[in-house]
């Protein structure tokens, strides 16, 4: 029996997860992500996929963050028919994101061709769409679900098991059993434990390797604890100046949290009350799928909201705002108030209107409260750069920016070891680092081989790793 493992995607980079299983010539794909970064690198590296997805038998979807599920269509597209099995938050949460990816491209593609007629010598390069909403609903019809510790069967002979991973609503971890009973686990994306509204990671049963994320691989976060401080101290700061507080925010999981921790600051009479937009049609639907999924929940949110029927998403100053005609008009409102809007890393989506607005006005605040990745706006923002290009225009930027660490949903390299230290580890042989920058991976290779795991490996794109 040959078992193999490569990757190719989130290889000494964060973005674009797509990791492949070769059991005895079948094919078992873990994710199939976006990458993000640079418009013309991310272009060229999402179109021309460097496998032939027609042979990949099954696909297991860790979870629905973009940059682990966004190149699901182009999978199919270029010729993939098999299962995809992922939890059913994961799914439901999955089709909301594919379509809503459909949709801004097909927007970013409309305003680029407009302002490239407009602005020849900006010398604008414009991108068609790499799927339709139309190609992003056909790929739902293969999905099949699983819930947490319920076994299934990707492929004969390999049965699997999904663990709550702690991230996001619906994401987990993977144990898969091989034939000859080999045990491979795949992290996903590893949480926190603490995080508001989800469950902490769960403990895996023993393993002989393990691919592990090293997002946070040579950082500390500050405690989960100090997010609602945080967010109190920009909310006040934003209210004495009457400005305007942005967020660009992944509007699974964070924009939800925000709103979660926004809600219990405000029940306590713990911040001034605000108005507050989510300007995403993609956030309402998201929040209307977090409330189908109580199952998710942690003990204190089904304690302090669902067993008492409130609703911990909804409240009076709180307004879903849906069409670009309401979102424009935001930038009417006066006064203070708070702006949550995708895409995450600002790379993207409304978040860049609002900032072309206000990221020049000194009261401004942008609050950066997860995860850039290299060449992104977002991080760009996050280094604090003096002047950054919007739409190819420069924009000097004058805004506060606020560095909110303790929203990070990915678990840091003392958290990450943590979760280890939970584990049997005797029959652990190796684990391959994926998803992370190379500085990162180079430091939690180095703290793994401390704390004692026997071989830590830095998965390198595209390299093949016999598994015995």
């Amino acid at each position: 029996m040959a078992i193999r493992f490569y990757s190719h995607g989130a290889c000494g980079e964060v973005t674009g997860s797509k990791h492949f299983l070769d059991i005895d010539g079948r094919l078992l794909q873990v994710d199939c992500g976006m990458f993000q970064g640079r418009r013309d690198e991310s272009y060229q590296k999402n179109r021309e996929m460097p496998f032939d997805a027609k042979a990949i038998d099954a696909l297991i979807l860790t979870h629905a963050h973009f940059d682990h599920s966004g190149a699901l269509p182009i999978l199919f597209k270029n010729g993939f028919n098999g299962n995809i099995h992922a939890t059913s938050a994961t799914r439901d949460i999955a089709q909301i994101i594919l379509l809503d990816s459909a949709y801004i491209q097909q927007k970013d593609f409309e305003t680029l061709q407009e302002k490239a007629a407009k602005h020849p010598e900006r010398k604008l390069t414009v991108y068609p769409p790499l799927y339709s909403a139309a190609e992003a609903v056909a790929v739902m019809g293969n999905f099949v679900t699983s819930n947490y510790r319920r076994r299934f069967r990707p492929l004969e002979g390999v049965e699997a098991e999904f663990f709550d991973a702690g991230h996001i609503l619906g994401a987990a971890t993977v144990h898969l059993t091989l034939p000859g009973g080999l045990r491979l686990a795949f992290s996903g994306d590893l949480g926190r434990e603490g995080l508001p509204i989800i469950r902490d990671p769960e403990v895996l049963p023993a393993m002989d390797y393990l691919v592990l994320e090293s997002t946070y691989g040579n950082r500390l976060h500050k405690s989960v604890g100090l997010a609602r401080e945080e967010l109190r101290e920009i909310i006040f700061k934003a209210h004495s100046r009457r400005s305007k507080i942005l967020i660009p925010a992944f509007t699974i999981e964070r924009t939800q949290e925000l709103i979660y921790l926004i809600h219990t600051l405000q029940q306590e009479g713990k911040v001034p009350i605000l108005p507050i937009f989510i300007d995403s049609p993609m956030a309402v639907n998201a929040t209307a799928i977090f409330k189908i999924h109580p199952e998710c929940f942690d003990e204190e949110t089904i304690r302090r909201f669902v067993s008492v029927n409130v609703d911990p998403f909804g409240f009076e100053n709180i307004r879903y705002v849906v069409s670009t005609a309401e979102s424009r008009e935001i930038n009417a409102v006066k006064g203070p108030a708070i702006i949550i809007a995708a895409s995450g890393m600002a790379e993207s989506g409304r978040i860049l209107h609002h900032l072309i607005q206000h990221i020049e006005n000194p009261d401004t605040i942008i609050a950066v409260v997860g995860f850039m990745a290299e060449n992104t706006l977002g991080r760009r923002l996050a280094d604090r750069e003096k002047e950054v290009k919007i739409f190819g225009k420069p924009y000097q930027v004058k805004a506060e920016i606020a560095t909110l660490n303790a929203f990070s949903a990915h678990a840091d390299y003392a958290e990450t070891l943590s979760w280890l230290q939970k584990h049997d580890l005797k029959s652990l042989k190796k684990i391959f680092l994926v998803h992370g920058e190379s500085a990162a991976q180079a430091s939690l290779q180095a703290e793994l081989l401390r704390f004692g795991i026997p071989k830590v490996e830095i998965a390198r794109y595209g390299g093949v790793y016999d598994l015995e």
